[in-house]
This record gives C-alpha cells, structure tokens and sequence, in this order.
C-alpha cells in the first residue's frame, strides 16, 4: 500500500511540474508576441482583448464536452467560475495595465509576483496549513532571485497609485492559484477555464466599450529577430497558446502540485519571458538576471523540500455494483487522479511596450 501511495504521489508530482512548464513557458511567450503587435500599431488592450475572446472561442466547445452531460457541475460551480473570470482572467490584467501606467514595469511585476507569499498567507489563515521553515526559507530566496531576474535593484517611480493597482493584481494572481488548486467543485479543467475565459471576455469588453481599455488594431507583418511573422499568425498564437493552452494546462498544474508549491513553480514564468525575448527580440539576458533565474529555481526546490508530508491515501475496498445507491438519478462518480486536460495558468497577459519581458496572468 506504502509503495502503491508513493507511485501515485510521484506521477502526480511529475505530471504537475510537466503542466506547470508547460504552462510557465506558453505564458511567458505573450510579452514577446505582444510586443511584435504593439510594434504594428496594436494596445495591450486590444492585443488582451482579442487574445481572450479567441481562447474563450476555442475551449468553449471542448469545455462542454468534458462535462458529458454533467451540467450540474457548473450550477454548483458558478462561483468559482465567476470568481476565476472576474479576479484571475480580467481582474488581473486590468489591474496591472493600470499600474504600469504608474510605475516600472519591473516594479509592477515583483509587486504582483508577491502572489505565492499571499497564497501562503492564505493557506495558512484559512485552511491552517502552516507553512515550515524550509517553506518560507524557500520564499525568501525565490524572492531574492526575482528581484535579481526582474533587475528592480536600479530603482523606479515609486506611486501610491501605481502600488494599489499592483497590489490588486497581485490577488487576481493568489486567486488564479487558489480556484486552479481547488478540486472540490468537480470541474473539469477544460470547462473551468472556458467559463472563466468567457466571463472575462465580457469584463474585458465591458471595460473597452466604455473607454476604461484603449483599444487600437493594425494589420501588417511583426518583426521578430527570427523573422517576420503575418499579424495573423501573431493573433492565433496568442489566443491559442498563450491563453488557451496556458490557462488549462495551469489549472492542471496547480490541482497536482496544490496552490502553495503550483503558485512557486509558476514563477519560472519570468524566466521563460526572459527567454522568449532573447530568442525572439533579441535581448540578451544580463548576469544578474541569470543569477536571478537561478535563484529562482533553488527556491522552487526549497519550497518543495519544505512541503509537509501528508498522511498515506488510504484505497477504498471495491463495492459491490449491488450497494451503489442512485440519488436524485444521479450516481457518485470517483474521481480520476488525472482530471481532463488539454494539449493545447493571471494572466495574463504582459504586452505592455515598456517592458517586453512583462508576463502577467
């Protein structure tokens, strides 16, 4: 039973970190493809807007298929649906767009980054999962290599405003790692993330209609260090990878690693903006960053090694086809450990022209 336990938990963990790269690098290529749009003429409101609709698009149908009739789920669900559109799709992107407009990129994105010591916090205060010494050691450094990786050491515009924005952003993220650990709604991840894009889709909306997300589109051809790319293939990608892909394979993610350590991993995000602009912008990173990004991952690790060990699962004996009762004419379903995912998690979008390596939920 020990050993059955122990393969579980390891697939579980490999799967995660899988879901969880996947995700960090799907999302970390926005800021760069977003910076080839605004190079055209596009917003980071328009580029936000359409890479939403175009996500919400593409899982809607999908995300109705992974219920299999079992429309319940999402009347009991709608909350946390609601909840992930409203703070982690939108919320998040809104509030950070705002808060550049009143600090550095840089110091926008640590400030929203705080968002795994806020999980922690929270895991800690409402479900009483104390964190360890390793765990908040882990913090610590993760955070040290973020300040190294964002290269937030030369200063900027310090803004109340700004900070409040930031800061606001920084929940949509915890929220977007809280409703993504969570299995208890029964969701599958496909139709979670299809229903949230869906009600940010209609925030986002609701903010360009009424001047609250400058909104501006071009055509033409993107400029990229590898070449240049038609604007439609720029748009497809964004909405595609970048959300739909991102988002779905992030909630995977999270329900395998649970909010705390999934929050920590999703700070390999940064490293891969930093990346994918080298690769496709042509900006080189500096040393400090690579330390940074070092930094980063020997946190992650410590983090992980400070996570508490859970008491053995215990397998229920099989029942007798005999003794399951129907209620209501509906029969109990045993959870799978691999819920439904999608080959193809705020924020987020980064795609702000001050700062391609931004890369926000």
């Amino acid at each position: 039973m020990t050993a059955l336990t122990h393969d579980i938990r390891g697939s579980r963990l490999a799967s995660g970190l899988g879901f969880a790269l996947l995700s960090a690098a799907t999302f970390g290529v926005a800021g760069s493809l977003g910076r080839g749009m605004m190079d055209m003429g596009w917003t980071a409101g328009s580029a936000t807007l359409v890479r939403v609709a175009i996500a919400a698009a593409v899982l809607t149908l999908p995300g109705i298929v992974a219920l299999r009739g079992r429309w319940y789920l999402v009347r009991r669900g709608i909350g946390p649906i609601v909840a992930y559109g409203l703070f982690a799709v939108a919320g998040a992107q809104l509030c950070y767009f705002f808060a550049v407009q009143h600090l550095d990129v840089s110091v926008a994105l640590l400030i929203e980054y705080l968002a795994p010591i806020a999980v922690v916090l929270w895991m800690w205060l409402r479900h009483g999962n104390r964190p360890t010494r390793l765990t908040l050691a882990g913090a610590g450094v993760a955070f040290g290599g973020l300040v190294l990786l964002l290269d937030v050491v030369g200063g900027g515009e310090v803004s109340i405003v700004g900070i409040g924005w930031a800061l606001c952003a920084m929940i949509g993220l915890s929220v977007y790692f809280v409703i993504s650990g969570d299995e208890s709604n029964g969701l599958p991840p496909l139709t979670l993330a299809a229903g949230a894009l869906i009600v940010g889709l209609v925030v986002l909306t609701l903010a360009a209609v009424t001047g609250l997300l400058p909104m501006s589109f071009a055509t033409g051809t993107a400029h990229f260090a590898p070449g240049d790319v038609p604007w439609w293939v720029v748009v497809l990608l964004l909405g595609v990878v970048t959300a739909a892909v991102a988002y779905v394979s992030g909630i995977a993610a999270t329900r395998r690693l649970g909010a705390r350590l999934g929050s920590f991993v999703a700070l390999t995000e940064v490293m891969a903006a930093a990346l994918f602009a080298w690769f496709l912008l042509g900006q080189a990173p500096g040393g400090i960053q690579i330390a940074g990004a070092a930094l980063v991952l020997a946190g992650v690790i410590i983090v992980k090694l400070g996570e508490r060990r859970l008491e053995p699962l215990s397998v229920p004996e099989a029942i007798p086809a005999d003794d399951v009762v129907a209620d209501r004419g509906l029969v109990a379903e045993v959870p799978t450990l691999d819920a439904p995912t999608s080959a193809g998690m705020p924020v987020p979008v980064a795609m702000l022209p001050e700062d391609p390596h931004a890369a926000t939920r």
